[in-house]
Order: structure tokens, then sequence, then C-alpha cells
């Protein structure tokens, strides 16, 4: 392929000159590959750092969230350019919606433009709730979820399921995202290595246990392997995620959570609407409870409402719309009037009855604030001295395909 550039989004990429792949691990704080690392869980990951690949913390796009940061990742912008602040939010109509049409987002993928200029695309995802806007531009994507439904007749491939080997697990399933690689892998045996691969994993694990869980030990050991069968077939690896993850528990282990919607009516708002963007398909990994909310409510409460959130122990930011745009770099149009986030250990919720604390039981881990923006951000090749410069001084997951395109020697 020639060697060429491509404006995409503001930044020039060039063309792959080796079969690339990025993945996302989503949910996997840094300490769960520091910890199996140091554990001897992840040999492949050792060696391939080791042999001059770049291992560093960056920081996820806010929320922190699937969504918006997928999409970050794959249009190398933040929110306020491609489109999506969130996993949901309230559309116009007054209508909570799931924001997985490519009618929302408001910039083109990278893939999408790599494969107008020629190069072989793929994009795999584990959850199916991001299959369609990684396909928007007519990018061959499937994901793991379904793969019995929709394989991948653009690569002349008919039976995914066949092709991999084995039946597809369901989303609560901890190998499900090891499917979604699995993917990738038989079909770069199938048709040959792609030239830019994106595979984005599910957080079912990280939700569910800690570094050092049996569960978890197990997902990394797995995901080592594969990792391993990438590199084996050439490929260039960047790693990163979408964002951490942390108990949100009180000292007895029960969640701990403010129900935004009780706080209101407590100081005498009684016209809102409590949009949580957490909010998926997906309700047994956190139960919609996370760390950001959007708050919708007449101007004339808006600072009372302001002065009652921030009043709260564990919430550290509450923000009008103006401000959370430029903060959070948001499409302004698409968030709330007020956005809140609050600490490590503390999530929000809507109100206290509207939330079956049931489905988190056994922990609430969950995502969404300021403190689950670290992210490792991982390079398989030696960088150039620039890259590997801005990279050990803490990029962005958004900033993933530029090292990957630009910055491998």
């Amino acid at each position: 392929m020639p060697t060429e550039t491509i404006t995409i989004n503001g930044r020039d990429y060039r063309l792959p000159q080796r079969p690339t792949l990025a993945i996302t691990i989503d949910g996997c704080a840094p300490e769960y590959l520091d910890d199996a690392l140091a554990r001897g869980l992840m040999p492949r990951l050792h060696t391939m750092l080791a042999r001059g690949g770049a291992y560093h913390r960056g920081r996820s796009q806010m929320p922190s969230l699937t969504n918006p940061n997928n999409l970050s990742i794959v249009t190398g912008a933040p929110p306020v350019v491609h489109g999506v602040p969130g996993n949901h939010y309230l559309d116009p109509s007054g209508e909570e919606v799931q924001l997985v049409d490519p009618s929302f987002l408001r910039a083109p993928t990278i893939h999408a433009e790599l494969q107008r200029a020629g190069c072989r695309v793929l994009c795999v995802t584990a959850k199916d709730k991001l299959r369609r806007l990684l396909a928007d531009g007519a990018v061959p994507s499937t994901s793991a979820e379904k793969a019995h439904q929709f394989p991948l007749p653009q690569l002349g491939i008919d039976d995914l399921v066949g092709l991999v080997g084995r039946k597809n697990p369901g989303p609560y399933e901890w190998d499900m995202s090891h499917y979604a690689l699995e993917i990738g892998l038989a079909v770069s045996r199938a048709v040959g290595p792609l030239d830019l691969l994106y595979v984005s994993l599910t957080d079912y694990v990280q939700h569910k246990q800690p570094p050092g869980g049996p569960m978890a030990d197990q997902f990394y050991r797995r995901f080592d392997e594969l990792l391993g069968e990438y590199l084996d077939l050439g490929y260039v690896v960047g790693i990163t995620a979408d964002h951490g993850m942390n108990p949100k528990q009180n000292p007895d282990g029960s969640p701990r959570v403010h129900y935004l919607e009780d706080v209101l009516e407590s100081v005498g708002i009684r016209e809102y609407h409590v949009v949580l963007p957490i909010t998926d398909p997906y309700v047994v990994h956190h139960g919609a409870l996370g760390s950001f909310a959007w708050v919708h409510l007449p101007e004339r409460d808006r600072v009372r409402a302001r002065d009652a959130f921030a009043a709260l122990d564990g919430v550290e930011e509450v923000y009008v719309r103006d401000e959370a745009a430029v903060i959070y770099q948001h499409p302004a149009d698409r968030i709330g009037d007020l956005s809140v986030a609050s600490d490590a250990r503390t999530a929000l919720g809507k109100s206290r009855a509207k939330h079956d604390l049931s489905l988190v039981a056994s922990g609430l881990r969950s995502h969404g604030g300021r403190h689950e923006q670290i992210v490792p951000i991982v390079v398989s090749h030696p960088l150039s001295p620039r890259y590997a410069a801005w990279h050990a001084s803490g990029v962005c997951n958004s900033d993933l395909h530029d090292l990957l395109l630009n910055g491998v020697l």
C-alpha cells in the first residue's frame, strides 16, 4: 500500500503499513494489568513490553462510559466532535433514548475513512450495542453477542460462528470478550491480516471482580493468549480502555448511592428529569448506577438544585450546561442543564424506588466519573522519539490510532 496520509476529524493519519489492531478492554483500570503482570499471568504482554513496547497511563473521556469513549477512540476526537456524550440521553422529544443509532454521529470514524482510501478494515464489538455505530460508513462490523445473526458478507464470510468454531457466549458470560477477539483472529486467518482492525470488549468481569479475583485472573490469562496469537500474525497492537472501575460501596459492602430525584424532592423541586447516561440494556452489570448524571429542570430551580447536589458527601462536580460543554468537551444540545459527577466510592441514581439493588447484591462496582478516567495505553512496538515522549507524558485513549498509525517505527 502506498505511503499516504489522510486527514480525519482534523488529524493526519498515515495509511497503515502493517496489519494494525486496536483493542479496547472495557473497564480495564490499569491495576488489572499491573496485577496480572506482577503475578506472571500475562507472559506475552510482558515479553512484548520487554522487546520495546510501551505502557503508560492516560485518560479516557468524561463521562467515563462505554459509548462516548469507544466513539472517541475510533474517531480520534472528543464527544463535542462525534456527538455521543453518553450511552443514553434525553431526546428533544422528551424521551430517553439509547445512543446507538449511526444517525447520532456527527463525525466519520477512522475505519470508514481508511476504508474509503482503499484499506481493508473490520470492527468487532462484544456487546451488540456498539455494532451499528462502528458500522457507520459501511464498515464491516459484527458483535460477539449476535455473531450468529450478523456475519461478514463484505469479507466473504457467511457463517461467522462456524468460522470461529464454537457457539458465541451471552453477555453475562466471562468469555464473551474473548469471543470478540477470536472473531478477529478467525477472520484474519480466513482472509489474511487486515489493514486496520478494531475489537471492543465488555466489562462484565470488571464489574463483578477486582484485580486478583479468580474470574478476573481467568479473563486476563485468556486475553494474554489471544494477544500472543495476534502478535504471531504480525499485527501492530494498541491496547486501551474506555474507562476504569471502582467499588461504589459503604464500609459494610452495601451500595453507596445518592438518589438525585429524592434530593430534588427534599428541597421542594418538583419539575425535573434526571438522566443516567450509563444506562444501557445490560442492567446486570451495574443496575444503571454510575458516577455521572444529567439533570434537566427549569432555570428558576437550577441554583437551588446545584447547591443541594454540591452539599452531598461524595459529589465532586456540578456544572451548568455551558460550563460542562467546555470542561467535558460535550455537545451542549445533548446534555442536561446540570452535569453532576461523584467521587470514586459514590454512585448516582434517580430515586430509591426506581433502582433494583438486587442486581448488584454482590457489590456495586461501577464507573462514570473522574476516578475511572485513568486507563492503560499500550503499544506493542517501539515508538519514534517524539511519539514516545508524548505517550509517556499522558495521552488520551482517543490518541490510540495516532500512536499506532503515525508513531510506530
